[in-house]
């Protein structure tokens, strides 16, 4: 049986293959090509996926090889997303101006406060029949467009739709949401902060599980930084305070966790 999609996919993102290369190693169509990995055709002709599945297989374990054996030599500050791609896919991690930061498993609380605040900013935004695309981790952002930044915001809002490809976010999300746990705090609150305040992120919040603080950087209207409570309606910016995301309704719907 031939590589499914899905397979290749992978195999794509992990050889860094454009669909025009993919298209020349395969003997088929750039059209063709790019329907199939774009989901346009879902059920592949069986002989084109055999042709596809050639890109991938006359130089798949040359090219992974490789791409681990740079990763061995490479030293922190200097890796690359090709190092990112070659990292196991069992191991989180972010990549920050070449240092590579390993990323531990979320929480249920973690996840739960990322699910619910996806959840109203979502609500809002097709309420009132908007552009802007909200979104969660984990979600490749290429926040400087570079080769050496790759992270993964736990939620994010990204109101140009054109940086949205099919693997990741190309460029600077508006809006992200860090939920800060006691390993991420100083990256949260000191790398990051400035990482999205240099790249164009228009608003970025830290939420605070434990002390059920959110603290509100709003760039673009140069307010920052406000501190509210884990009861308050914290109003967005990118949407004017239109949209508020109510915490009170969160940490009530998460009470059980807490008792």
């Amino acid at each position: 049986m031939p590589m499914t999609v899905e397979e290749m996919k992978r195999q794509k993102r992990m050889l860094g293959y454009t669909y025009d290369k993919i298209a020349e190693l395969s003997g088929v169509p750039l059209g063709t090509v790019q329907k199939i990995f774009s989901g346009v055709t879902e059920s592949p002709r069986y002989d084109t996926l055999q042709a596809l599945e050639k890109a991938f297989k006359s130089q798949e374990g040359d090219r992974i090889e490789e791409a681990a054996a740079m990763y061995r030599a490479r030293q922190q500050g200097n890796y690359i997303i090709e190092d990112y791609y070659a990292l196991p896919e069992d191991r989180r991690a972010e990549l920050i101006d070449g240092i590579i930061y390993d990323m531990s498993s979320p929480t249920s609380v973690h996840q739960l406060i990322g699910a619910e605040i996806w959840e109203q900013l979502k609500s809002y935004i097709r309420n009132s029949k908007g552009k802007c695309v909200p979104m969660l981790a984990p979600l490749d952002v290429q926040l400087d467009c570079d080769d050496r930044t790759m992270v993964q915001p736990d939620v994010l809002v990204v109101c140009d739709r054109e940086r949205i490809h099919m693997n990741c976010v190309y460029g600077a999300p508006d809006f992200i949401v860090e939920i800060m746990s006691k390993t991420t705090r100083k990256k949260d609150s000191i790398l990051k902060l400035n990482k999205y305040m240099n790249a164009g992120v228009r608003e970025y919040w830290m939420v605070d599980p434990e002390s059920r603080k959110v603290v509100v950087y709003d760039f673009a209207h140069e307010e920052y930084p406000v501190i509210y409570g884990g009861e308050d309606k914290v109003p967005v910016g990118i949407f004017e305070g239109e949209c508020k995301v109510d915490f009170g309704e969160i940490y009530e719907y998460m009470n059980f966790l807490y008792e």
